[in-house]
């Protein structure tokens, strides 16, 4: 019905159009041509005037009436370093090309009023050639031209600064996708691990991170959803790439606008230099900032509190490009390294211990150690420091590994576990415990029974060999009996091999 209603009105405009042609040739006999064509030429001389001014009084009165809500006036001040000289150019382009465009506007519509055809054989002036007006209308361009592109190359040369090994900067990787953003944030070694396209696994790795790299392997993925946080005064370089269409990575707040290119990586550099807080504080002082953020609920929170920093895709990429949305975090360094600390690694939370797991029972990586013994530590703790006895007294040892299908400890690999026990052992004398040996349910359960129990006598004597009493240690095997995950999976079978510490007294 709309669509119908819709082309019913262009029809009825267009039989009023062609009416009024009509209408007109009448009159141009009655009144005669020449009569008609000034008035005409004198009706529309006078209307290209009124839509002039009306054009330009509209054009100058929105500039000034939205300014606050464009970016680089009002509140919206740059919130990167290098924002503020942006903003200074585009200022300065604005200032001449704004000149240009009003007096080209005037010229326009005043001259086609003026020279309009009156009857007169009124004509405008033509100069065949006049030196002086030539020189004025090239050299006048160039220089302004010249001044324009001299500063955006400066600026641009102080935006990509070339980082060499030595300069300290997070650089973390933006890949966006039909509708989302990956970011990928280093791990303790400040380094960002390979990519390649070839080890992209819709299920398992959609990055295609090369895993054997193990600058990879504590690398951080984040959700979705997850908000994106970044510090204060710290030199961020962004790589960006796309899996699939063009998108663009889009900071408005930080005045970063980079296109995301499949196949073809690009980069920008920038330095947030307020965080959220400060810039919702900064908002506070307006007053179209003090309204409240919701207009149904008058007594919620202001428009300045729900501030968020974000991540937008500049391109249409698509119906759901909407919901490329990202909110950005800007906090103080310290909060910051905070945030990072306690996030934890794709490799670790995905890839570990599976059968993609190319370190699998072959290596364990410093931040996994120092992670571990820090768990375990805490695990120890909560049980002796309980009250209530609600605490877990069975610790997993997630760390401590054998050779396949045998009780042979893998010394080089589950030291770090075992000697962290010894410690805590050491640490709280009374506490005696149990070792606990559990399989999977393959093979018969007479052998698994065995198996258990012989990894975990294996443990109980390298505890014992480290010099904790014999005295507070016992070890028993329980076969395929307790299993934590179905044995029907590899990932589940893998779960149910281990080694658990019960702590019998405290």
């Amino acid at each position: 019905m709309t669509y119908l209603i819709a082309f019913a009105i262009i029809f009825l405009l267009a039989v009023v159009v062609i009416q009024i042609g009509k209408l007109t040739e009448l009159s141009a006999r009655i009144r005669g041509e020449e009569a008609v064509e000034k008035s005409s030429n004198t009706t529309q001389g006078i209307a290209l005037v009124v839509f002039m001014i009306v054009f330009l009084v509209g054009t100058v009165w929105s500039a000034w009436a939205y300014k606050n809500d464009m970016l680089g006036y009002g509140p919206l001040t740059s919130a990167s370093a290098h924002g503020f000289e942006l903003d200074h150019i585009f200022n300065v382009t604005l200032f001449f090309t704004g000149i240009v465009f009003i007096l080209t506007h005037i010229f326009l519509f005043w001259y086609s009023y003026k020279y309009r055809r009156t009857g007169n054989d009124r004509k405008a002036l033509f100069f065949a050639h006049d030196t002086k007006l030539e020189l004025i209308w090239t050299v006048v361009p160039a220089i302004v031209m010249t001044y324009l592109v001299a500063n955006g190359l400066i600026a641009w040369n102080n935006i990509f600064p070339t980082l060499t090994s030595e300069d300290k900067y997070l650089e973390i990787e933006a890949t966006g996708y039909q509708f989302a953003w990956d970011i990928r944030y280093p791990g303790g070694d400040g380094k960002l691990g390979n990519k390649d396209f070839r080890l992209i696994d819709p299920a398992n790795n959609s990055l295609g991170i090369d895993w054997k790299d193990e600058a990879s392997v504590d690398d951080i993925i984040l959700g979705g959803s997850d908000k994106i946080y970044l510090p204060k005064d710290s030199t961020i370089k962004v790589r960006i790439t796309a899996k699939d269409v063009l998108h663009n990575f889009y900071l408005p707040h930080f005045r970063v606008k980079m296109d995301a290119v499949p196949g073809l990586p690009t980069s920008f550099i920038f330095t947030p230099v307020k965080t959220t807080k400060e810039f919702r504080e900064q908002l506070s002082a307006f007053p179209e900032w003090q309204v409240p953020a919701d207009p149904a609920d008058p007594s919620g929170p202001k428009r300045w509190e729900k501030f968020e920093y974000e991540l937008a895709c500049a391109e249409l990429c698509g119906k759901g490009h909407y919901s490329m949305r990202r909110v950005i975090e800007v906090v103080e360094r310290e909060e910051f390294d905070i945030w990072l600390a306690g996030q934890k690694s794709f490799y670790v939370t995905n890839i570990r211990g599976k059968e993609i797991d190319p370190w699998a029972g072959k290596k364990l990586f410093p931040f996994e150690i120092k992670a571990r013994a820090s768990e375990l530590k805490s695990d120890i703790a909560n049980f002796i420091s309980d009250t209530t006895g609600t605490a877990n007294r069975n610790i997993q040892l997630k760390h401590v590994f054998y050779a396949t299908g045998s009780s042979d400890l893998n010394s080089e690999l589950s030291k770090y576990e075992l000697d962290h026990l010894v410690e805590l052992m050491s640490k709280y004398a009374n506490m005696r415990v149990e070792l606990a040996g559990h399989t999977d349910n393959v093979g018969d359960a007479a052998s698994n029974l065995s198996l258990s129990n012989s990894r975990a006598n294996k443990v109980l004597e390298y505890l014992i060999s480290k010099g904790v009493s014999a005295s507070r240690l016992s070890a028993k095997g329980y076969g395929q009996d307790q299993p934590l995950e179905t044995n029907d999976t590899a990932d589940g079978r893998q779960i149910n091999r281990r080694t658990e510490l019960r702590i019998i007294s405290k």
